[in-house]
């Protein structure tokens, strides 16, 4: 692993420890040749996906990406970090197990709006509203009114 302080490759694992859900491994390291310390996760990656964009371009499948997508529509909602990593990681297994090397960007909008609706509705129509290019105020009403189909009431909250 490349020390990010001065690039030399010569580093040492000096914990190792799996997170919560065992998905990933932590690993805590210092460089030998600055004593820098830092960090790294390990992940189980099943294939290589190829993300077809709506244009037909062809992309490799970025996770950091997908996690930053997923941050944005999460940011200033009370979600742990924690579950938002666990719900990526669960997007990403689905992606993987579809058992295809290619996967659409619908498919993955899709996957992620049906985990978002499970996490927080507002995050949900933040996401529904830049993946599906919302134009009007009805967009919005029709995205709310698919939460509502879920038997889930939309319920303004209360003013503090």
């Amino acid at each position: 692993m490349r020390c990010p302080s001065c690039g030399s490759l010569d580093t040492q694992v000096k914990d190792s420890r799996p997170t919560e859900d065992s998905s990933v491994i932590r690993r805590r390291r210092v460089c030998l040749a600055c004593n820098f310390r830092f960090t790294t996760f390990e992940r189980v990656q099943l294939r290589e996906l190829t993300v077809i964009k709506r244009n037909g371009r062809r992309v490799p499948f970025d996770r950091d990406k997908l996690l930053r997508s997923v941050q944005v529509a999460l940011r200033k909602r009370s979600v742990d970090p924690e579950r938002i990593e666990q719900e990526v990681s669960k997007i990403v297994r689905e992606l993987e197990s579809l058992g295809e090397n290619e996967v659409t960007s619908e498919t993955i909008g899709e996957t992620v709006m049906e985990h978002l609706r499970n996490i927080d509705d507002v995050a949900y129509v933040r996401f529904a509203s830049v993946y599906r290019n919302f134009r009007e105020a009805k967009d919005f009403r029709a995205a709310l009114d698919e939460l509502s189909e879920d038997g889930k009431p939309i319920v303004p909250a209360e003013r503090k």
